[in-house]
């Protein structure tokens, strides 16, 4: 039995002259996707890619799970590679996907003759391979509005490849394909949200974390890494930076005042995180911000944060209530991390009764009694390439 894993373009197919460079990129995706699998064979033909590994045992479940967050891909499937002749690649149809129609009542096929020079067109195929299998299977009955099961023959050059309803793909554009984007990661549930939301608009994603120790533990440490590992799957391999800003935020706790703290704090953050952009080439930061969710991010205080900002801020949950974050963190499996009890940077030190509508001359009042650039020059950074084990 030849196998393959059939991978339909997704808003590649809208691009133009430089589709060439997007499909590029999204085949580099799928072969990283699936090392370690076994040897991949791929190709591509209008508009769809053909997966397919040398070694028999190669585990096809596996790659089209790791497929199914590939972004670019909007619909994928496992399919048999069956014959050109007609009446051997029904005999095949029916022995290949017995086991689907076994547990299903109704179904109709669905034809696409990519092959023009074929000896039957589409509407035939449908009809014949139709007849075939209630034949084959006599519980079956037609249903061509909702079908339990719908059979896909599609035809093309030498071959005829049959499968069931593919899988929904991850959609978007391939990770790579819009630049560099450095996401602000702090281990609650927004942040790897946000993150994945640019990956899947084509940004290469790398991460930065604030750690305060010893207000935070190594295991707040540890929590973080296994996000950005699960983000990874979706992204690709990222660098993790972490910065040690335990000093800093003493020296604001200690210096301004209290209601100020949290908004004179994401300055600092946003202002180290623009520091390391611009360094790996990164040429926006994402946030998880969603506005009016905490103190720090009503509209006054994110135009308090952005003053200092030297890149673009994109903060892609920004409309989006909570209740649509936790169900995106629990479909890319980040969630259960996310909540795991271990503070962040961002709640040690949160004031009793943070300021909502900051005035950004009482910010910068305040925040002229720190020496800014010494404390950001003196902080420690580290970075670590985070991939999914």
């Amino acid at each position: 039995m030849n196998e393959v894993i059939l991978l339909k373009y997704g808003e590649i197919v809208l691009k133009g002259l430089n589709r060439r460079r997007f499909e590029e990129i999204l085949l580099k995706n799928i072969r990283n996707a699936v090392s370690g699998i076994g040897t991949p064979e791929i190709q591509t033909a209008q508009s769809t890619v053909y997966v397919s590994f040398a070694e028999a045992d190669a585990d096809y479940g596996r790659a089209l799970e790791n497929l199914s967050r590939v972004f670019g891909i909007s619909a994928l499937t496992r399919a048999l590679q069956g014959s050109y002749d007609f009446n051997t690649a029904l005999q095949e149809c029916g022995d290949y996907l017995e086991e689907v129609f076994q547990t299903a009542g109704t179904f109709k096929v669905t034809a696409k003759r990519a092959d023009k020079k074929y000896c039957l067109n589409s509407p035939q195929i449908g009809a014949l391979a139709g007849e075939y299998l209630l034949e084959k299977f006599p519980h079956l009955s037609v249903d061509v509005h909702t079908p339990q099961v719908t059979v896909f023959l599609e035809v093309r050059e030498g071959h005829i490849y049959i499968h069931a309803d593919p899988v929904r793909g991850a959609g978007g554009l391939p990770a790579g394909t819009s630049g560099h984007g450095l996401l602000m990661l702090s281990g609650g549930i927004d942040s790897p949200v946000a993150g994945y939301r640019m990956a899947k608009r084509g940004m290469r994603i790398s991460a930065v974390h604030f750690e305060s120790p010893p207000y935070t533990s190594e295991r707040a440490k540890m929590k973080v890494e296994k996000l950005a590992s699960k983000l990874s799957l979706y992204s690709g391999e990222m660098i993790l930076y972490t910065v040690h800003f335990t000093e800093i935020q003493e020296q604001i706790r200690n210096c301004c005042r209290e209601d100020l703290f949290t908004v004179i704090m994401r300055r600092f953050m946003l202002r180290i995180a623009c520091k390391i952009a611009a360094s790996c080439k990164a040429t926006a930061v994402i946030t998880g911000e969603s506005l009016g969710q905490v103190a720090s991010q009503t509209a006054g205080a994110i135009l308090c944060t952005d003053a200092v900002a030297s890149l673009p801020v994109f903060r892609p949950l920004i409309g989006s209530d909570k209740q649509e974050i936790i169900d995106l963190s629990y479909h890319i499996d980040t969630f259960e991390t996310s909540i795991e009890p271990y503070e962040d940077c961002c709640t040690v030190f949160t004031p009793k009764h943070p300021k909502t509508s900051p005035r950004l001359a009482d910010v910068e009042k305040e925040e002229a009694k720190l020496n800014v650039e010494e404390l950001i020059d003196a902080v420690v950074i580290t970075k670590e390439r985070i991939s999914h084990a």
